[in-house]
């Protein structure tokens, strides 16, 4: 995926229809360098490497997301995006399960004009 996100409110899209697709690359494109991520297991991860690990084990266990955005707060060079989910997964012992939850997003505008994730919380404000 190489869409530049001009209009924050496209994001959560962009990251369900990347991820979905399988494209790791394209989902890692959607963060701001110095991202940072919560994952549902609550651990709070950093930096690229720790992103395409987590992105990479979702894709691994053939995740398959779905989001509803709820609204798209912008203010100066910043948006918060809340967004309602579903992430069906293969667990490890096969079984699919399909946790929900409501993320607490923020996402930044670059100098290039393109808005990109800088927090991600799946977990809202849990």
């Amino acid at each position: 995926m190489k869409t530049a996100i001009t209009d924050p409110a496209l994001l959560p899209g962009a990251f369900e229809e990347a991820l979905n697709g399988g494209d790791v690359e394209g989902v890692l494109a959607l963060f701001a360098p110095g991202a940072t991520m919560r994952t549902t297991a609550g651990e709070v991860i950093a930096g690229h490497e720790a992103l395409r690990r987590e992105i990479s084990g979702t894709v691994a266990a053939r995740g398959r997301l779905t989001n509803i955005p709820r609204h798209t707060l912008v203010g100066a060079e910043a948006a918060l995006l809340v967004t309602d989910w579903t992430l069906e997964v293969t667990a490890p012992d096969g079984r699919r399960v399909a946790p929900t939850g409501t993320t607490a997003n923020v996402a930044c505008r670059g100098a290039d004009g393109c808005w990109r994730f800088s927090v991600l919380n799946p977990l809202g404000t849990a």
